[in-house]
């Protein structure tokens, strides 16, 4: 049991570097750095936002519109740490 809550950790882990990932490229797409006619880049752009989109997508819908600033990958990146922190100081050592 204690592998599958450290399988478990290590998806969280991966899903906050994906959140980071699509926050920066959707900058670099918006200030024009990188060009989405490549096909790479929007095959990476796409694989990103079907990935964080149906978590991010519960947490806009609750927040207030702030003009251009989308903080909803910030406060889902808070909340995966929190569960991750439940996981490891509550969960984990009943399974030593």
């Amino acid at each position: 049991m204690r592998a599958i809550l450290e399988v478990i950790l290590i998806v969280l882990d991966l899903y906050i570097w994906l959140l980071i990932a699509s926050a920066i490229l959707s900058w670099l797409i918006a200030f024009n750095v990188v060009n989405t006619r490549n096909q790479f880049v929007a095959a990476v752009a796409e694989f990103l936002y079907r990935i964080t989109e149906p978590a991010l997508a519960p947490i806009r819908r609750f927040m207030p519109n702030l003009g251009g600033l989308d903080i909803s990958p910030i406060i889902l990146i808070l909340v995966i740490i929190l569960v991750q922190k439940l996981v490891a100081y509550n969960v984990m050592p009943y399974f030593v």
